[in-house]
């Protein structure tokens, strides 16, 4: 069960968190590899975000999302938060 904080959620899911949730980001897409080695370079050097190799987009990292404290609710790509 997530925590509520508000009506903000703040437990962190049960996944790795190194890839996002598959509605987030189809690993389909064709950049899929391409924007999960951006991420994963982000977070082994402790920056909170990365350019979207494709749009040039700044997109926060998961350890980003997780220094917050919650979910903002707006769909980030990398959200580490439980969704019901």
């Amino acid at each position: 069960m997530a925590f509520l904080r508000g009506s903000r959620i703040t437990q962190l899911a049960a996944r790795d968190l190194s890839l996002p949730a598959e509605d987030r980001l189809n690993p389909e897409r064709a950049d899929y590899d391409e924007i999960i080695a951006s991420h994963s370079q982000a977070m082994a050097e402790n920056r909170s975000g990365y350019l979207d190799p494709s749009t040039g987009a700044w997109v926060f990292t998961a350890l980003a999302h997780a220094n917050r404290g919650y979910c903002c609710g707006s769909g980030c790509r990398h959200c580490p938060y439980e969704r019901g």
